[in-house]
């Protein structure tokens, strides 16, 4: 499914740093179609699957029945929250339906107990740690938010599993001596970021605590981030941006605005995108280049988060808005589907982006 031209010139004007989307219905239901065309689709499939024997060599729609789609586990899982969110926000829009179908087949109780199933099996210890887990629990937020009855069944279907992936992250956190700081899935500033979003949704203060503790002795006393360094060949996340995106979620304003000069102390104080570029895809069929328009449309978000927690007269505001919108522009034009290296995952970045889930 191929995003016609004209979304890409709606998707850059049409959202503010307000948090006020205006994504009109024909744009998000091609962001929709991205996928609806892959979480029910199983083949290729890339697995990370532990084999404790013979018995465990079966398809993926048996060995993870909800979640088979879309390449692997993680991307099928925020395939789902790109639906819910979609459908949520535009209830009334011709895709919604499909959307409404495509989760109802998937979020069962049985499929769901085959997930839990599979993720307590033998050997599969860190499966999808942090970074899958992180979007299932932020699939779990994005149905607790949904008032609406079919999205609370979807909900309690899909408790079991929210619960299983909660408890692996609690019972790993503790033991975790160092952050993970690469830009790729094992990235742990990005997943404690969606994870404290979804605590703070589900009231889990233990979690909350948890987070907000790790992060500050993980990244607390952090300075001078080699952003010069970035990105590497393969990066989709940016190691110093969601740092700082997400500590704008655990600090005040002013100790915020303190930690960052910190942490990032040459950023302009005048209206320049030029300090940080964005990356560019050489070859958009090779899944592992196609990474870094991901990594465009995660550091306009996190870019606009930093912003968002800085006092209205801080200096830097204006430098990283720019960036934000360069990123913004380098990242949503090559959201197109043509290649299914790209096409399974990054409308989820693009909608996450654009409806700016993570300021809310």
């Amino acid at each position: 499914m191929l995003i016609a031209p004209v979304l890409t010139s709606v998707l850059l004007a049409g959202t503010s740093m307000s948090g006020q989307t205006q994504l009109d219905a024909a744009s998000a239901a091609r962001f929709a179609d991205l996928a609806l065309a892959c979480v029910h689709q199983e083949y290729p499939n890339k697995i990370a699957h532990v084999l404790n024997g013979d018995a465990d060599v079966k398809p993926p729609r048996e060995l993870t029945p909800a979640f088979y789609g879309c390449y692997d586990w993680h991307s099928s899982v925020h395939g789902h929250w790109l639906l819910a969110r979609l459908a949520r926000l535009y209830p009334d829009a011709p895709f919604a339906a499909r959307a409404r179908a495509a989760l109802a087949q998937s979020l069962t109780p049985a499929n769901i107990a085959g997930e839990v199933r599979y993720l307590k099996g033998a050997g599969r210890t860190s499966f999808e740690r942090p970074y899958g887990l992180a979007w299932l629990l932020q699939l779990a937020a994005e149905l607790h938010e949904w008032n609406d009855p079919q999205a609370q069944a979807w909900s309690r279907a899909l408790a079991p599993l929210e619960e299983a992936a909660a408890a692996r992250i609690t019972e790993w956190l503790p033991k975790l001596t160092a952050p993970i700081r690469i830009g790729e899935h094992s990235q742990t500033a990005f997943s404690f970021g969606l994870i404290l979003d979804w605590a703070r949704e589900t009231r889990d203060v233990k979690m909350m605590q948890l987070i907000t503790s790790r992060s500050r002795d993980f990244y607390g006393g952090d300075r001078h981030c080699p952003i010069d360094y970035e990105p590497s060949g393969e990066d989709f996340l940016s190691p110093c941006l969601a740092e700082a995106d997400l500590m704008r979620r655990i600090m005040p304003s002013l100790e915020f605005a303190n930690w960052l000069t910190g942490f990032l102390p040459s950023l302009p104080t005048t209206r320049t995108a030029s300090w940080l570029k964005p990356g560019v895809v050489t070859d958009p069929t090779d899944p592992k280049l196609a990474h870094l328009d991901g990594l465009n449309l995660s550091r306009a978000w996190m870019l606009e988060g930093i912003v968002s927690r800085l006092p209205a007269n801080d200096p830097r505001r204006p430098a990283l808005e720019a960036a934000a919108a360069a990123h913004r522009a380098a990242g949503l034009k090559n959201v197109t589907g043509e290649h299914y290296e790209g096409g399974h995952w990054l409308g989820t970045f693009a909608v996450y982006l654009v409806t700016q889930r993570g300021l809310q």
